[in-house]
């Protein structure tokens, strides 16, 4: 995926922009189509859920709200010009209600000093807060993002793909293929390969979802982002990958989102900042300068 150099809000958009200010600045924007592999569809045929390979991975947003909520752990890692950067997350995600609380952590040289706290990430649909922020936030204070006029519709901005935009960026699967069975902690798992056309899930995703995919599809200068999607026996996603990769200042940018969930059906807790604990002021936004939110 090629991703053109844009700028948004008065700022140039910066890959993790929110969460590891002075890394490394990106465009944005992501898209591109495909056709079902045969051949993958006779072996799902034989060894898996009904269907062929892609409409079984596109029913993954489906069935995530069905059971309800997981926990989950996540990762980010971008390489570019020899710098190699991860982004681990973990917490919880309720799929039914699109509310998640992550606590973030930046590897210790991602600011150029030394370990941070956690950056706390609340996931609400069409929209970001983050606490633990920097860059000249208060603390205490919390950022919101309207994840809808994100070019990239925090995809990657916020260091974790929203788990719900992960599991709706797969109804635009295509090109899929069914790699075979294996295990995941511990669990049976199916093993799934393809490309999702950020466009075609757009129009697919719930209506929530709808606005942020929309304006990552109009975003990116390509739909095509390669995938590897794990399904248990029931359907449910355990694991899923995501590839974007970036052209920016005639720099690649490769960026590998990693979600994985367990602990299905358990509760989770969110409740969203009152307004007066929410910063308005101007925060930093690395070697692109300052941006306000």
């Amino acid at each position: 995926m090629v991703v053109r150099r844009r700028r948004c809000g008065g700022g140039a958009l910066v890959v993790y922009a929110l969460a590891v200010a002075g890394v490394m600045t990106t465009g944005s924007g992501c898209s591109g189509a495909g056709a079902e592999g045969g051949a993958g569809g006779r072996a799902v045929a034989q060894d898996g859920p009904a269907g062929t390979p892609a409409a079984v991975v596109r029913r993954a947003a489906e069935e995530l709200a069905g059971a309800g909520s997981a926990g989950t752990r996540t990762s980010m890692e971008t390489a570019a010009g020899g710098t190699r950067v991860t982004i681990r997350g973990e917490g919880a995600y309720d799929f039914r209600r699109q509310l998640g609380r992550i606590e973030v952590v930046l590897p210790k040289d991602a600011a150029g000093a030394g370990r941070r706290r956690p950056i706390t990430e609340l996931l609400a649909p069409g929209a970001l807060y983050m606490k633990n922020r920097g860059a000249g936030v208060p603390d205490g204070k919390w950022v919101r993002i309207d994840t809808t006029a994100l070019e990239d519709g925090n995809l990657v901005t916020g260091g974790v793909t929203d788990p719900t935009a992960s599991a709706e960026l797969l109804r635009g699967a295509v090109e899929v293929t069914y790699v075979g069975r294996t295990e995941l902690a511990g669990v049976a798992v199916r093993h799934y390969r393809g490309t999702a056309d950020i466009g075609r899930a757009a129009r697919a995703a719930s209506p929530s979802s709808r606005g942020a995919l929309a304006a990552a599809a109009k975003g990116f200068s390509t739909d095509a982002v390669p995938f590897d999607a794990y399904l248990d026996d029931e359907g449910l996603l355990r694991k899923v990958r995501h590839r974007f990769s970036f052209v920016t200042e005639g720099r690649a940018v490769a960026v590998v989102s990693t979600m994985l969930l367990y602990g299905f059906g358990g509760p989770v807790r969110v409740e969203l900042p009152p307004e007066g604990d929410i910063y308005t002021g101007r925060v930093q936004q690395g070697p692109s300068g300052p941006e306000t939110p």
